[in-house]
């Protein structure tokens, strides 16, 4: 089966060059007046391109079917329009677009057919990242919290693990180049392994996703869409700078794009670099200081019957862990003890597009080699992980209203171990999972339903003396399961949208959960694990209403998450060489809680934007004790100006957040209370027109108070080390 799946993904759906299709046209205002510079992109293939002067533009190699444009532009109204096109066909289109101050609308590459948010059953978020690191992130993760219902378990600034409404780890899922991005993700002092830098947007599915990506997607998926190609017969460099104040932090990237006919090509090098970290008394955090080296490579080929998109990703993090009695020398260099961390990302997804349907084959590779180092001669922790993934989907032909995927998706995965200790067993664990979905749309409404079914193999080796430190038992389990999810969305009026979503999600046991026997460094405790755990299986509901008009946007959204054999680890009040040892248990759970939020934006002050959102979630444990990890409730504010100040001057803005957390009192058996607090950021920035070249300039300030806080899900806490004072950060951006 292995080899079939292999040579339908690396087939290469042979071109036989077909003669190419063109699509053209004008864009102009609602006042018949050409727009220039406005995006305009195919949604399910590598082509862009851009409106000129008058408002012109041209597409070639348009992919034959039914397909999708994109038009995009600041200021205007996202709009997507569905065309037909043949084989040797040409077509010319005449689009208006209607000016608009704020974009409220989507696409949504995570979701089940492409579509945007407004004809989507399934509200996904949407952050462009592009957008959002004016804001001064240290950072990713730290990036992606600020959408409602996302949190961070947090390291220092140089570690941040993503929380989805309470749950994390194993069961929050990250694609990064369209495949599924693995590195021992089950620690909690784990980062994502991604640099913010070539991520274009990330897309954030809150929920069972199961449906779609299998085990470990039943708390949610973040979805990163690389950065885009340059536009059809163009070349584009940009360097952007950024320097931190309270890290003595810089970050530099370098990025090339060149696109000529069928071909496209980039290339990024990053480079980041701080020191330790300032609490708001003056002091320095010793060891939280880190580096990394990142590095990004794509290219694409186009015709009107086939795409490929190969992508490749270097990263690499050196980053310190603080502790007490270290000797403080050097300045940006990781102390002992310390983490190593590389990973390689190796993607590469293929279109064959046939008259009414489109075959699709993503196959990827992921390298992550993970070294825990006490000195410099002494590896504690070795770990290699290596994972290939693959997807093939089949979007068939409509038939009537229905929209059908069928597909198959699957992992296989080594672990293999060369350090003094061992935290998990050498292991495999094999994945594949068959999926069908449908989805039929009539007036206003519209009605999805899926059914998946997956199965997965866990073996173990053998390591060690039975019931001493660091033995591993030999295992062989098997773990499958089947999973379905309906969606109804309506448009109750012009103004009002409604989703309701019902889906079912599981998770097989990690590694760390079935055979865990030791110390584990990271999180200073002797686990215990359990080869005895069932798979987790859980059901949640999602109500979403959505209330827009022209200068006002109303949010609210609420689920409950039912979680049978949710596993949990606990103490046991025993102790093995001074440290406290924990078992991994197993409960049914729930967690229910929600967001709600407005965007406020005057017809006589529409430059003036106002955000306001509230978050909460509680989770209990079936005998009513509260699950660990939960976030605290939080209310977000956001005041933004944006206005242009002259013909070359664009852009510009002025920002002023004011965050505020909530007590959290409601901990697990592990963890202590956190007091609430404030803090406030500003920032200020703008786009200055030097001819062809474009420099975007932003200062801001995080923390702008220098409050002294802890965050309840900081893994300093414990330590009694609160979070960084204020931060300020200088970005100068360039591009030709």
């Amino acid at each position: 089966m292995k080899k079939y799946i292999f040579l339908i993904i690396l087939m290469g759906f042979i071109s036989l060059g077909y003669a190419q299709n063109t699509i053209s046209g004008t864009i102009k205002n609602q006042n018949n007046a050409p727009i220039s510079n406005v995006e305009i992109s195919i949604l399910d293939a590598t082509l862009q391109t851009k409106s000129n002067e008058n408002g012109q533009f041209e597409i070639k190699n348009l992919p034959i079917g039914k397909r999708t444009l994109i038009f995009k532009k600041d200021k205007f109204e996202i709009k997507s329009q569905q065309i037909s096109i043949g084989n040797q066909e040409q077509k010319i289109l005449d689009i208006i677009l209607e000016e608009e101050d704020h974009q409220i609308d989507e696409i949504l590459v995570s979701s089940l057919f492409n579509k945007t948010q407004n004809e989507n059953v399934v509200k996904i978020d949407h952050i462009n990242l592009k957008q959002i690191q004016n804001e001064g992130f240290v950072n990713l993760s730290d990036a992606l919290a600020t959408n409602p219902g996302v949190n961070v378990i947090s390291t220092g600034v140089s570690i941040g693990k993503p929380v989805i409404r309470g749950l994390s780890g194993n069961r929050v899922l990250t694609y990064a180049q369209g495949i599924r991005l693995e590195n021992q993700q089950f620690g909690e002092e784990h980062g994502l392994g991604l640099n913010a830098n070539g991520q274009e947007s990330v897309e954030i599915i809150k929920g069972p996703a199961s449906l779609l990506y299998g085990s470990d997607a039943m708390g949610g998926v973040l979805y990163f869409n690389p950065e885009k190609y340059a536009a059809n017969n163009k070349t584009e460099l940009a360097v952007n700078q950024f320097v931190n104040s309270t890290t003595q932090g810089i970050n530099t990237s370098v990025t090339f794009k060149n696109s000529v006919d069928k071909f496209k090509f980039l290339v990024q090098n990053n480079f980041a670099s701080h020191a330790d970290y300032k609490l708001p008394n003056g002091e320095r955090v010793l060891n939280t200081r880190f580096t990394e080296k990142d590095f990004k490579l794509g290219t694409s080929y186009v015709t009107s019957r086939y795409t490929a998109d190969f992508r490749y990703n270097f990263n690499d993090l050196n980053l310190g862990l603080p502790e007490e009695n270290l000797e403080n020398f050097g300045f940006r260099t990781p102390l002992f003890p310390s983490q190593k961390i590389e990973n390689h990302l190796l993607s590469f997804n293929q279109k064959l597009y046939f008259k009414n349907s489109k075959l699709e084959a993503t196959a990827g590779y992921v390298f992550n080699d993970r070294k825990e180092l006490e000195s410099q001669d002494e590896t504690a922790l070795f770990m290699k992980l290596k994972t290939f993934n693959y997807n093939v989907r089949y979007y068939l032909p409509d038939f009537g209203k229905f929209e059908t995927i069928i597909g198959f998706q699957g992992m296989n995965q080594e672990n293999r171990n060369f350090g003094e200790e061992k935290l998990i067993p050498d292991a495999k664990i094999d994945d594949i999972g068959f999926f069908g979905t449908t989805q039929y749309k009539f007036n206003k409404n519209i009605i999805q339903f899926g059914l998946r079914y997956d199965f997965r193999n866990v073996t173990t080796k053998a390591f060690g003396e039975n019931g001493t430190e660091g033995a591993f038992q030999e295992l062989d389990k098997n773990y499958e399961s089947v999973n379905t999810s309906l969606g109804f969305k309506t448009d109750v009026t012009d103004k009002i949208t409604s989703r309701i979503n019902f889906a079912t999600g599981f998770r097989a046991p990690n590694l760390s959960e079935l055979s865990s026997n030791g110390v584990h460094e990271g999180s200073n405790r002797y686990e215990i694990g359990n080869s005895n755990l069932k798979t987790e299986q859980n059901f949640q509901v999602d109500l979403n209403v959505d209330y827009n008009t022209e200068h006002f946007d109303f949010f609210a959204n609420g689920f409950y998450n039912h979680i049978n054999n949710y596993i949990f680890i606990s103490p046991n009040g025993n102790t093995i060489d001074a440290n406290f040892v924990y078992d991994y248990l197993q409960n049914n759970a729930v967690l229910y809680g929600g967001e709600t939020g407005i965007h406020l934006h005057l017809h006589e002050i529409d430059w003036l934007h106002m955000t306001s959102s509230y978050e909460m979630v509680i989770g209990k444990l079936e005998n009513n004790l509260s699950l660990p990890l939960i976030p605290a409730n939080q209310w977000k504010n956001n005041f933004r100006a944006n206005f242009d100040v002259s013909k070359n001057i664009k852009n510009s803005f002025v920002f002023l957040q004011a965050n505020y957390t909530f007590n959290q009192n409601k901990i697990g058996d592990f963890e202590t209370k956190t007091n609430d607090y404030l803090l406030l950021s500003t920032g200020i920035g703008t786009d200055i027109q030097l001819k062809k070249a474009t420099f975007n300039l932003f200062l801001t300030a995080t923390n702008l108070l220098n409050k002294q806080y802890v965050a309840h899900l900081s893994r300093l806490k414990s330590d009694g080390i609160d979070n960084m004072g204020r931060n300020i950060v200088l970005g100068v951006n360039f591009n030709l």
